[in-house]
């Protein structure tokens, strides 16, 4: 049976673990438009997103990075130099792939000022670990109970509009969007939509 909780404390013991598969960083629209072709052969994919952070009252800024993890590699799309393409949108809004994330509401409609689009076949982890029973709905928490491993944060308030992310920001990148997937293959939840 899976562990309901888990402290901080609990998680900082924790081996530190990140992906280390191939990354693609689409920095151009027609990068973006090759990623989409592979993307739409999958079926499921991690999804998240990355915005600048605000440090004023009143200061916002659209999500500069979108992340897409397929089977076999991540992609992670500039948004800001590639735009949201058609095809981008047309994943979004694809009944026949699964995106799947932890607080994917707010990552939708920030997308949706952007470009609109009709969200399909998202999944919310943080319900599925609710209706689980488990305590700890956030990434990081849910990573812990459900992997043993802790992943690292240090990259979440970087600058994310940069036109040359670092290495440790597209690892970073990844790995949330990565753990997306693999939060949801381990419910083995193939049939919830």
């Amino acid at each position: 049976m899976t562990k309901q909780h888990i402290t901080k404390a609990e998680i900082n013991e924790l081996p530190m673990k990140q992906y280390d598969g191939p990354i693609i960083l689409c920095q151009t629209q027609a990068e973006a438009e090759k990623a989409v072709e592979k993307l739409k052969k999958e079926t499921l994919l991690g999804f998240d997103t990355e915005t600048r952070p605000a440090f004023r009252k009143g200061e916002s800024y659209d999500p500069s990075l979108l992340q897409l993890a397929g089977e076999t590699e991540v992609f992670l799309f500039q948004i800001q130099q590639t735009g949201l393409i058609s095809g981008l949108l047309e994943i979004l809004a694809s009944r026949e792939i699964i995106k799947t994330g932890v607080a994917i509401d707010r990552d939708i409609s920030e997308l949706q000022a952007m470009a609109y689009f009709e969200p399909d076949a998202f999944v919310e982890l943080a319900d599925i670990a609710k209706a689980a029973q488990i305590k700890n709905l956030g990434l990081r928490g849910l990573t812990a109970i459900l992997f043993d491993f802790r992943i690292s944060k240090k990259e979440q308030v970087s600058n994310w509009a940069r036109k040359d992310l670092t290495q440790s920001q597209q690892i970073y990148a990844a790995t949330d969007a990565w753990l997306g997937r693999k939060i949801y293959k381990h419910f083995n939840l193939e049939d919830v939509i």
